[in-house]
C-alpha cells in the first residue's frame, strides 16, 4: 500500500473521519516527517493537508507557495487572504465528525502537541471534534522496521564495547597514579563512536563522579570537571547510533566504585533501581503475554512502586523511560506517568527506554538504563546486557 493507503487504514481503525496536519514556519516537524516532505524548503504562509478516512486528500496552500505540497496526492486549493482560508477550510472539512490533529488534550503528550490553540480552535469551531493524533504518529513516525531493529542492535554493540573501554580505563589510569577528569573520559567515549562509525549528534555523554550525577543531566566541561579517585562513585551514561540517515539510537547507563567496599547507602540505593528496572520489563511482558494492552504510564507506575516502596519515591525525579528512534528521545510512548501522562500504547516496532534513577543531592547517585524493544510478533526484548551488580574497579 502506499503511504496515504496505511494512513487511511489506520485513520479507520482509530475510529476517525481524518487526519488534518497543518504547518507554519516549520513549527510541526512531525508532519513534515509522517509525511516524508523536506524540511528544507521555505514555509512562509499556512499549508494544511487533510486525509480523510476513504477518498482523495485535500491540500490547501497559499498562492505564495502553491507548489509547497506537490509531493503529495490530492486535490490543491489556492488561498489567498485569511477569509477565504477560514471559508476553503471549512469546505476541505466538510461533514467530518472526528478529526486527528496534531495535539493532546491537556497537553499530556507535550511531544505531539505542535498544532497551536489558535489553529485548533479555528478547526472546531467548524464543527468537528478535534482528537490526538498521538498514536497515529507513533504509528508513522516511532515504529521501526526490522531493519531498524537491527541497526540499533548493532549500535548497541559497540556502545556497550565503548562502554566496557571508558570503565578500564578510568581503572588503568588510577592504578598507574595517573589523572583522568570526567571530560577526559567523556571526549574518549565520543572519540571512540567516531571510530566506531557512530555518532551522538552533538549530544555528548555524562561521566559523573560522586554528587555530579545527582544532576541527572550533569554535562563535564574542562571548567566543572573532577578529577576521578580511588573511593569515587560512578555513573557513565552513553548514546550513539550508526552514523548513517537510518541509524537507530542504542542508550545506557552503568555504575561503578573505585574500589572493593562501596558505601552501603550506594549499593543499597543501585540494588533498588535495579529491582525497579526489573519490575517493568517484567511487568510489560506479563500484559503482552497475556493478550492485555498495556500504556506507557502504567509501565512507570509499575517501576516507580518499587523505589516508592523502598523509601526513595521523591528522589526519582523523572520519568521511567523516554521514546527511542533516530532520534535518542524518540516520538513513540514514553515510559511517563510522572512528567506527563503518556496514554499512548506500547505496540509492535517501538523501542524505549527503562532507566529508573535515585539522586540524593550533595551526595551520590545511580541510574541503571536499558533499551526494550517490542518485536512485531509482541515479545518484549531488552536489546542488550544489563547490569546487575555495581562494576568494581580494581584501583589498588
Amino acid at each position: 500500500m502506499s503511504l496515504i493507503e496505511r494512513i487511511q487504514e489506520a485513520l479507520r481503525a482509530e475510529g476517525v473521519d481524518g487526519w488534518l496536519l497543518f504547518d507554519f514556519h516549520h513549527r510541526d516537524p512531525l508532519s513534515y516527517r509522517v509525511l516524508q516532505l523536506p524540511m528544507e524548503t521555505m514555509t512562509t504562509r499556512r499549508w494544511f493537508y487533510f486525509i480523510p478516512a476513504s477518498g482523495e486528500p485535500l491540500r490547501l496552500v497559499h498562492a505564495v507557495e502553491k507548489t509547497k505540497l506537490d509531493a503529495l496526492p490530492g486535490k490543491k486549493i489556492v488561498y489567498r487572504a485569511w477569509k477565504e482560508l477560514h471559508r476553503l477550510l471549512a469546505e476541505t472539512l466538510g461533514s467530518c465528525r472526528i478529526l486527528a490533529m496534531n495535539m493532546s488534550p491537556m497537553n499530556h503528550i507535550p511531544y505531539v502537541s505542535l498544532a497551536d490553540a489558535g489553529t485548533v480552535e479555528l478547526v472546531r469551531s467548524f464543527g468537528p471534534e478535534v482528537k490526538s493524533s498521538a498514536n497515529l504518529i507513533q504509528a508513522f513516525e516511532a515504529v521501526i522496521p526490522e531493519s531498524g531493529y537491527q541497526l540499533h542492535l548493532e549500535a548497541g554493540r559497540k556502545v556497550h564495547a565503548i562502554k566496557d573501554e571508558a570503565f578500564s580505563l578510568i581503572e588503568s589510569m588510577i592504578r598507574k597514579g595517573e589523572s583522568i577528569t570526567e571530560y577526559e573520559v567523556q571526549q574518549f567515549i565520543v572519540k571512540r563512536f567516531s571510530d566506531e562509525g557512530l555518532t551522538c549528534d552533538g549530544d555528548e555523554p555524562i561521566v559523573g563522579v560522586n554528587e555530579h550525577p545527582a544532576d541527572p543531566h550533569f554535562m563535564p566541561t574542562p571548567e566543572n570537571s573532577y578529577a576521578i579517585k580511588k573511593g569515587d562513585t560512578l555513573l557513565i551514561d552513553l548514546w550513539a547510533r550508526l552514523d548513517r540517515p537510518d541509524g537507530i539510537y542504542h542508550d545506557i547507563t552503568w555504575c561503578g566504585y573505585l574500589g572493593s567496599t562501596p558505601p552501603d547507602e550506594y549499593e543499597r540505593i543501585f540494588d533498588t533501581v535495579v529491582k525497579a528496572r526489573d519490575r517493568a520489563v517484567m511487568f510489560a511482558r506479563e500484559r503482552f503475554s497475556g493478550g492485555v494492552g498495556v500504556h506507557g504510564w502504567e509501565v512507570d507506575d509499575a517501576c516507580r512502586e518499587v523505589v516508592s516502596g523502598a523509601g526513595y519515591g521523591d528522589f526519582f525525579v523523572h520519568r521511567t523511560g523516554h521514546s527511542i528512534g533516530r532520534e535518542v528521545h524518540g516520538n513513540g510512548v514514553n515510559i511517563d506517568n510522572l512528567e506527563t501522562k503518556d496514554e499512548r500504547p506500547l505496540v509492535p516496532g517501538i523501542c524505549f527506554s527503562v532507566e529508573p534513577g535515585i539522586y540524593l543531592e550533595g551526595k551520590m547517585a545511580v541510574r541503571t538504563e536499558v533499551d526494550v524493544f517490542v518485536t512485531h510478533d509482541n515479545r518484549v526484548e531488552v536489546t542488550g546486557p544489563s547490569q546487575e551488580k555495581l562494576l568494581l574497579l580494581n584501583v589498588d
